[in-house]
């Protein structure tokens, strides 16, 4: 394949060579300054305007070439249009049209960083790292990443066919996914026994809001903070967003300290964001999942949350970005989005491309159910049988009604983590952390 990739490529070179015809220099000599530099752009512009074979788009020439400073510089640095900046800021309100999925492009190619939850992208199947090569049958390969993404764009309800190339299977295959509009809750919660997980999907302007709420609603479901035995944050695939949310999601677990600190070309531009009083969950311990679609903001969490030791992190290695980009708006004509510092955990670490390792590595076993039979024969596999199952064996005498009772509730939030397990082995693991941590912490 490699072998006629190279030969259609060099029989197309030839062709164009044959076909060549040479201009005279349009600068006698090589530019030195920037001055200079900047007229040999106004001069290519010009014969571009007055010889390309048809008339072109002045702006597009424009923005195409402000988006190429841009994008030559990182993978996070690009232009926006005025379209392209309006859609972004209703995205930070949390609800755009589209497929729901966050993607980077890596050496040419677009990757995955994560599909958001309960958008048509997860539904589909979508993953973390999974390679997108063509869309509706067309290849987004040497594409800038704002021209792929717009080849996936298009009105809610319209079906789209991307190819997808996914590591450990051998042959590339297609998914199909109908667009719709997504609406992003950027803060779920749910009770599991007597510990509260907080999945958080996104860093938007509902996401400390809804931390505050959905955080209150399950303590009072537990019975109060004096019977939560922790908290899990579930930070799985989340791709980031707002710093100032970031932030706010870490100091509302931290009492004091540094939280991350931003430092670019400029020391005078250097920030430090610290805690302020006030620990939502109470000293509580808390429990943090991240893996490698968690990104950006995520890992900020994630990091000063590990540094400070306020949080035992589980999962796998985060996504490894670890720079801010700053929007700056220009003139009514869209936006620039430009890379202008590196943020660091309160230990002074960067986590640009090396992302959060975390304290316990639990990869997410793939669970085929063709293989485990139906919930009922494996009920009744685990279920087997005990002493209590003899005919004519003597009662325990040791325990009252109400002991036996509250050993009954105890077994039965034993077993129900035991379900979560293949469900969603990496939250089980999160779970038992806090149910072994509420086992030998001392009694009030």
């Amino acid at each position: 394949m490699k072998k006629f990739a190279i030969a259609a490529l060099g029989g197309t070179l030839a062709g164009a060579l044959l076909t060549t015809q040479v201009a005279g220099p349009m600068l006698a000599d090589e530019p030195t300054t920037v001055y200079e530099q900047l007229d040999l752009f106004g001069d290519v512009f010009e014969r571009i305007r007055g010889q390309y074979v048809e008339e072109a788009d002045s702006q597009a020439l424009i923005e195409a070439a402000i988006n190429g400073m841009l994008t030559s510089l990182d993978p996070h640095s690009s232009y926006m249009s005025d379209k392209d900046f309006g859609d972004m800021q209703v995205q930070t309100k949390g609800e755009f049209g589209g497929l729901g999925i966050e993607v980077t492009q890596e050496e040419g190619v677009v990757k995955v960083v994560s599909p958001m939850d309960g958008t048509p992208a997860a539904l589909a199947g979508i993953m973390a790292g999974d390679y997108i090569t063509q869309v509706n049958g067309d290849s987004v390969m040497g594409l800038t990443l704002d021209d792929a993404v717009a080849m996936m764009r298009g009105p809610v309800g319209s079906e789209i066919i991307i190819t997808v190339v996914r590591e450990g299977i051998d042959e590339p295959f297609d998914v199909s996914i109908i667009r719709d509009t997504i609406k992003l809750t950027a803060v779920k919660s749910r009770v599991i026994g007597t510990t509260v997980v907080l999945r958080i999907t996104t860093f938007s302007e509902q996401t400390y809001p809804g931390l505050e709420t959905e955080l209150a609603k399950a303590v009072a479901e537990v019975g109060g903070m004096d019977k939560v035995s922790g908290f899990v944050i579930d930070l799985r695939n989340n791709p980031g967003g707002l710093l100032n949310q970031g932030i706010a999601v870490a100091d509302a677990f931290l009492e004091k300290g540094e939280i991350v600190s931003t430092r670019g070309r400029d020391s005078q531009n250097d920030e430090r964001f610290n805690a302020g009083p006030g620990d939502l969950a109470m000293g509580k311990p808390v429990v943090m999942l991240i893996n490698g679609g968690s990104a950006s903001a995520s890992e900020i969490v994630a990091g000063a949350l590990q540094d400070h030791r306020r949080a035992i992190v589980v999962g796998t290695k985060s996504f490894g970005k670890g720079s801010v980009q700053t929007l700056i708006p220009i003139r009514g004509q869209g936006a620039m989005r430009l890379t202008t510092a590196r943020y660091y955990t309160p230990s002074g670490r960067s986590i640009q491309s090396l992302g959060v390792m975390p304290d316990i590595v639990v990869n997410q076993p793939i669970v085929d159910p063709a293989a485990t039979g139906t919930e009922e024969a494996a009920a009744a596999a685990d279920k087997g049988r005990s002493e209590a199952d003899l005919r004519g064996a003597i009662s325990n005498d040791s325990m009252t009604e109400d002991e036996r009772a509250l050993l009954e509730e105890e077994r039965t939030r034993t077993e129900e983590s035991a379900k979560l397990r293949d469900e969603d082995y990496q939250l089980a693991y999160a779970v038992d952390i806090l149910r072994g941590l509420s086992v030998v912490a001392p009694k009030p």
